[in-house]
């Protein structure tokens, strides 16, 4: 009997510390968000259509605006986009654009083949090689949204 529990009771004593749960060691127990309520996860800012206009360096109606190419599962995505014709409403850089153009988009838009859109541009920044292969100045304006025309009369 002395045998057993000498080999025994170091053992139930080795698997009791083990199987305790100590709540300390983990730090979500005790976390405590103190910006809970500024955080909005998963809503993203849009601007209206003034700030867009505002924002914009080039500003094109269009109603010929297509997906040319994207890099969609090649790293980063970034998708290409071309304007066969349009009309200028802004310019900031250049007095003339030359049509057919191609801007860059860091997500893809949601374009209707159907109504004429606003194009909010502004300076490319970033992406130099891909910029001077196909002829790219201009990019989409972060946090626009893609606006109709037809909504806006």
């Amino acid at each position: 009997m002395n045998k057993t529990l000498v080999i025994g009771l170091p053992f139930l004593l080795v698997i009791f510390l083990i199987s305790c749960e100590k709540k300390y060691q983990s730090p979500g127990t005790y976390e405590n968000d103190l910006f809970a309520q500024e955080r909005q996860e998963g809503k993203a800012y849009i601007m209206n259509r003034d700030e867009c206009f505002d924002g914009s360096e080039l500003v094109l109606a269009s109603s010929d605006v297509k997906l040319a190419d994207s890099s969609k599962g090649r790293g980063k995505s970034f998708y290409l986009y071309k304007v066969k014709s349009g009309e200028v409403l802004k310019t900031v850089r250049d007095s003339t654009v030359d049509m057919p153009m191609m801007f860059l988009s860091q997500y893809k838009l949601k374009i209707k083949n159907t109504d004429s859109m606003y194009v909010y541009l502004k300076k490319l920044e970033g992406y130099r090689f891909i910029a001077k292969d196909r002829n790219l100045k201009y990019q989409w304006l972060k946090a626009a949204p893609v606006y109709s025309v037809k909504a806006d009369k």
